[in-house]
């Protein structure tokens, strides 16, 4: 089963797409508008950051002309996304459907992503003429310029998806799977005075029960999420579809996810001129030597990296390559290796500049800057917990002909990874200090390490520099369609009510704040290997963060909780998606690396418990 789940996997990397195909020659124009888009965006960041803190003459339409181009750079990214089968879905149930089923699956499976492109692009038309009543603050022009993105996305999403499924899908397929979607809305329509006197039932039919169905068909999260909204909306309330545009406009439009692209960016910079890989032979010239110790190099790396990228794919894709094979001779298997680094990129996705916390600060309202400091000492507690094991596992390891590296050595490797080591305190110190927000410094970073990499690392080509551009547009369309999407259901979830009797109670549970911090603890790591990282805490922040606020909980303290947790289950076989990107990035086969990763994951679990129990651990310093 694993073996098919590696195959079926459709994920976004830095580098490379698993399952990916290329993009269409539809699709080039769109492409190169979006690869202008993002270097606009970075342009009018850096104008920005120049007139406040070197001209102290700050511009303010620059913040309102990147908020437009940004949410046309997500919704042309999502299309492009589409064309390129680079959405995020969950395929590990596909290969439990017989093969002779599973051709109607997928095409099943894209007819209901069809079926809610089609039934969101007349509310968004709605939605461009409200808001074109609306004048901008600081540029005076209807707000219906911003919001016209939105139509034109869904409208490209639309046309390449039902593209792709002429070419992709036998017209059987797609006649039975048009009957079938045809006839479950028919049934819902039919039966809506029924759901409209069910009351909370309708969160586990619709926005449990039918986003759970789409997920196990294969059905990108994203679309998930807009199904099981479209018909909570549609089949259980007398809300019209126009405020679930607005909520995904909400979602996808916060200032804070600017920075989400360009720290993509960044982690393509980071790749292409081999900062990360300077990074890694420092780390190996330093502490190779000892026993454990290419382990304490990748997880030391992870780290490091980790402060430049925010991608842990990035992560692992730079750090794999480098160590694999010196750990391979000193005797480590295959298997541990994938263990340790999958886990060690759990460890390291709460150290600035991490997106998963860029995103939970968005949606949760808690500082970015507590944020970054809080996540970098909570990575140190996950770090020496993965250390420990490490050593212990390294007892036998051979150090057969390995020498300690000389001053000459180490001294080169220093001078040579120093500009990119500078990176990621420059981030931390930035945004934890006050300086600068997480947008500004993430378009400073952009830069540093543009300009590092073309003076000191060999550059660029122009070639590349565009693939990457159209790929973190891609890649960001991909996670903010889904913040989108996921923002139209938690909205949907807290006008039911059911949030407040959720609060009454977790309030009421024996135990106090601790049994909530180990609820928490179960329900992220179950969202986790289900949903990825950014759709669940999209989803349930809203829900979570007001009752541990009312059991006196820190909002740092227990995100740092929601985050570790949510990175274990990401990473816990036989469902977690890291674990089988782990596993392709280090060609090792799931099935040979699945029995190897638990004791890796129970080392991080009792971190975890160990940051749960200890709130000093995460605020102390704030």
């Amino acid at each position: 089963m694993a073996s098919a789940n590696e195959e079926a996997l459709t994920i976004e990397t830095q580098a490379e797409v698993v399952g990916a195909r290329p993009g269409s020659a539809l699709m080039r124009p769109v492409e190169v508008v979006a690869a202008a888009l993002l270097l606009v965006i970075v342009s009018l960041l850096l104008t920005g950051v120049v007139a406040r803190y070197v001209l102290h003459t700050p511009i303010v339409w620059v913040d309102e002309a990147a908020s437009i181009s940004f949410l046309w750079l997500a919704m042309l990214g999502a299309a492009i996304a589409v064309d390129r089968n680079e959405h995020l879905r969950l395929t590990v149930f596909l290969s439990l459907f017989p093969e002779r089923l599973r051709g109607f699956v997928d095409t099943l499976a894209l007819v209901i992503a069809i079926t809610v492109l089609a039934a969101l692009i007349l509310p968004a038309v709605e939605y461009v003429r409200e808001e074109s009543y609306v004048t901008s603050a600081a540029l005076k022009i209807p707000v219906s310029y911003r919001v016209s993105a939105i139509v034109l996305g869904l409208a490209l999403m639309l046309l390449v998806a039902i593209k792709h499924l002429l070419a992709s899908s036998s017209m059987a397929d797609i006649a039975k799977s048009v009957a079938v979607v045809a006839a479950l809305g028919v049934v819902g329509w039919l039966l809506s005075p029924v759901f409209l006197g069910l009351g909370h039932s309708n969160i586990l039919i619709f926005l449990v029960g039918v986003a759970a169905f789409c997920l196990v068909l294969g059905v990108p999260i994203a679309f998930c999420f807009g199904m099981g909204t479209i018909a909570f909306l549609t089949f259980s309330t007398h809300v019209p579809m126009i405020v679930m545009i607005g909520r995904m406009d909400e979602g996808m439009s916060s200032l804070i996810l600017l920075s989400v692209p360009i720290f993509v960016l960044l982690g393509c910079i980071l790749d292409a001129t081999g900062m990360g890989k300077a990074i890694v032979e420092f780390m190996a010239s330093l502490l190779g030597h000892v026993k454990a110790g290419m382990s304490y190099v990748l997880l030391g790396s992870l780290f490091l990296v980790s402060g430049i990228s925010g991608s842990k794919v990035s992560d692992m894709a730079t750090v794999a390559p480098a160590l694999f094979p010196e750990m391979k001779r000193r005797g480590h298997k295959p298997k541990e290796m994938i263990a340790l680094l999958a886990t060690g990129a759990a460890m390291a996705d709460t150290v600035p500049p991490s997106i998963v916390l860029i995103v939970l600060g968005s949606v949760a309202g808690v500082s970015i800057a507590a944020l970054f400091t809080s996540g970098f000492v909570i990575a140190m507690v996950l770090l020496l917990a993965l250390a420990v094991l490490a050593r212990w596992k390294a007892r036998g390891e051979s150090m057969e002909g390995v020498q300690r590296a000389s001053f000459k050595v180490i001294r080169t490797a220093l001078l040579i990874a120093a500009p990119a080591l500078l990176l990621p305190f420059i981030i931390r110190g930035a945004v934890g200090g006050g300086i600068a927000t997480a947008t500004e410094v993430s378009t400073i970073a952009v830069l540093y390490a543009f300009i590092i990499g073309i003076v000191l690392y060999g550059g660029i080509r122009p070639a590349k520099m565009y693939s990457m551009l159209v790929e973190t547009a891609a890649l960001s369309g991909a996670i903010l369609l889904i913040l989108g999407t996921a923002s139209a259901m938690a909205w949907a979830l807290t006008q039911t009510g059911f949030a407040h009797q959720l609060a009454g109670y977790m309030r009421d549970l024996p135990g106090g704040w601790f049994t909530y911090m180990l609820v928490t603890i179960v329900v992220f790591i179950v969202l986790g290997c289900v949903l990825e990282g950014l759709p669940a805490i999209v989803l349930m922040a809203p829900l979570m963060f007001p009752i541990a606020k009312q059991m006196g909980i820190h909002d740092v303290h227990y995100a740092m909780v929601v985050v570790t947790a949510m990175n274990i289950g990401l990473m816990a076989p036989p469902i977690g998606i890291g674990f089988y990107i782990a596993c392709k990035i280090g060609q090792v086969s799931p099935d040979e690396a699945m029995g190897a990763i638990w004791p890796y994951l129970g080392a991080l679990v009792v971190g975890l418990l160990i940051i749960a129990a200890v709130p000093a651990l995460s605020i102390a310093y704030l």
